[in-house]
């Protein structure tokens, strides 16, 4: 008998998609979306492909679609809902642009050597094992190629970070309302950085954004790195 799976971000963003249709005027990286650096993280787009990892309602990946010049940004989101929330919102920014519903690690295995820069904007990185995850992204990069991802310090009930790669379970709801849970890796420093040197990564830094003031404040980990 085939098990089907609730999709836990069935209700995400959608009260904002109802009033908030446009294009982002800006790339941010932080968790509260209003300081901190840019796109520029990701290096010069024009004419590279890039990929989106998690990328939700796509809004990060339809700013960079549209204000770049990439050849090509791929959108690359598991829950259908997401995936019919941003083909509704961005659709029309095809071809350049790219949403693509699939598993994340799925579509990274298949793509091998053909993206010059993947990110991750607490998206997938933060809901996939790492272990499976950053080889797979290791490999789908070109040689030069970057991977940059901001996920969170601690985790947002005030849990700390975790020593060593393990997810916690954190609240979630099935389509219809019902309490749920899905698991979120949230690491700290030198755990992310040994995971990417074990995937084939080089030069990776780190740093932190601070979150600010704020019922929802929160610290970003900031992660860059280079396949060899």
């Amino acid at each position: 008998m085939e098990t089907i799976t609730a999709d836990l971000w069935h209700h995400y963003g959608r009260t904002r998609a109802a009033t908030d249709r446009v294009v982002p005027d800006a790339f941010r990286w932080s968790w509260g979306q209003d300081t901190g650096p840019g796109a520029e993280l990701l290096g010069d787009l024009t004419k590279r492909v890039v990929g989106d990892l998690g990328a939700g309602a796509a809004r990060h990946a339809a700013h960079l679609a549209s204000r770049h010049q990439p050849a090509r940004v791929v959108a690359v989101d598991s829950s259908p809902a997401q995936y019919a929330l941003a083909t509704d919102l961005y659709g029309h920014l095809s071809p350049r642009l790219r949403l693509v519903l699939c598993d994340v690690v799925t579509h990274l295995h298949a793509m091998r050597g053909a993206y010059d820069a993947l990110y991750s904007v607490f998206g997938a990185v933060d809901f996939t094992d790492p272990r499976e995850l950053l080889p797979a992204a290791a490999a789908a990069l070109v040689p030069g190629g970057r991977l940059v991802f901001a996920t969170l310090t601690s985790y947002l009930n005030g849990s700390p970070a975790r020593p060593d790669v393990t997810h916690a379970d954190i609240p979630a709801k099935t389509p219809d309302g019902e309490t749920s849970t899905m698991r979120r890796w949230v690491l700290q420093e030198h755990v992310w950085i040994k995971l990417l040197d074990e995937a084939g990564f080089a030069r990776s830094s780190v740093d932190v954004l601070p979150g600010g003031d704020g019922p929802r404040a929160a610290d970003t980990l900031l992660v860059t790195a280079y396949r060899p």
